[in-house]
């Protein structure tokens, strides 16, 4: 009887141990695991997901999510395509083409939010070339990596500018800008806080760079998206429109503080030069997040007759073995409310 007596609370103790792990073990499950995919490196603009995985607003909406660092838009495309990854960071172009070439992949990646309103591609040259306008570009000797966002758009720039009787040269991304700085090509395509911080750090003076915004010169392409995977929408859409609450969430705090920001991008890769990716996470928002077609537009939205245009463009310039549909690469029915989404301030003048 003794023996039962004792036993009888530590089962108890135990059973209570039990209840409480399985508690647990419960709530974790709830967080639904999203893998994600950035388009490029651990850099100044990895900051916009990196602060809400830091800061558990992802954690808070009951997602478990990974963010991996990419090695370009394309591939952000077909890893989630792949069903390698559920989610991406990936340029808009390359969603388009991808759905164009593959009508028929069971998984076709869908933008769900637009971050950058204004394609980041530029033309970018040195001043001692006597390069100042689209119109200088002619005949010239263009130096980028063949999957460049900006090359591989480069039709519509100089279908816009009339340029033409230009050259390509291929090299690899580190090689873009130090050809450049060598006078090896007389100008390059690029994600203008890519190429420009790039060029500093080969020893090129900002002051003594043209650079030739695509937004500035008739491109009004949009930029880099978020992208989901079909299979996500369709087992998960309430995981879809928690991502994207959290992740407003957190660009409001990048867009407020860049420079506290960039310790989350350093806390996954700390050989980053901070200073610098400060300074690229500020072009960043200036240039293509806190633009003035961003403010005029809405962050995270699309206005459909550019939408429309820009497959158009793309279908011509990429010579896709189908036309691109806008309605089938684009879907805002996951967009958080219209206050959560108002995260740009106006700019100090």
């Amino acid at each position: 009887m003794k023996n039962r007596a004792f036993a009888l609370p530590r089962l108890a103790g135990l059973m209570t141990g039990a209840v409480l792990a399985l508690t647990a073990l419960g709530a974790h499950a709830q967080n639904t695991p999203i893998k994600f995919q950035l388009d490029w490196r651990f850099e100044g603009p990895s900051a916009l997901f990196l602060t809400p995985v830091a800061k558990g607003y992802f954690k808070a909406n009951k997602l478990d999510v990974t963010v991996d660092a990419g090695n370009g838009s394309g591939g952000a495309v077909t890893r989630v395509a792949s069903g390698t990854y559920d989610m991406g960071f990936a340029d808009l172009a390359s969603v388009m083409e991808f759905h164009a070439n593959n009508p028929d992949a069971p998984n076709k990646p869908v933008a769900v939010m637009m971050v950058y309103n204004n394609t980041p591609a530029s033309v970018m040259a040195l001043k001692k070339s006597g390069i100042k306008t689209p119109a200088d570009l002619n005949g010239k000797k263009m130096g980028a990596p063949v999957f460049d966002a900006g090359r591989r758009a480069f039709p519509v720039f100089a279908k816009a500018n009339k340029v033409t009787g230009f050259q390509w040269v291929t090299m690899d991304p580190p090689l873009r800008e130090t050809m450049l700085a060598r006078g090896e090509v007389d100008a390059i395509t690029g994600f203008t806080f890519t190429s420009l911080l790039n060029l500093e750090a080969r020893g090129v003076k900002p002051e003594d760079v043209v650079v030739l915004p695509y937004a500035d010169f008739g491109v009004k392409h949009y930029g880099n998206v978020v992208i989901a995977s079909p299979k996500l929408i369709k087992e998960h859409p309430e995981a879809v429109k928690a991502f994207l609450q959290a992740f407003t969430r957190g660009v409001k705090d990048v867009v407020a503080d860049p420079a506290a920001a960039i310790e989350f991008v350093k806390a996954r890769d700390g050989i980053i030069n901070v200073p610098l990716e400060v300074r690229r996470l500020r072009l960043a928002i200036d240039t293509v997040v806190n633009s003035p077609d961003a403010r005029a537009e809405g962050f995270g939205q699309v206005k459909a007759p550019r939408l429309t245009l820009m497959a158009s463009q793309v279908s011509d310039a990429f010579g896709t073995k189908t036309r691109v549909d806008p309605a089938l690469v684009w879907n805002g029915s996951f967009l958080p409310t219209a206050a959560e989404l108002n995260v740009l301030p106006v700019p100090k003048k």
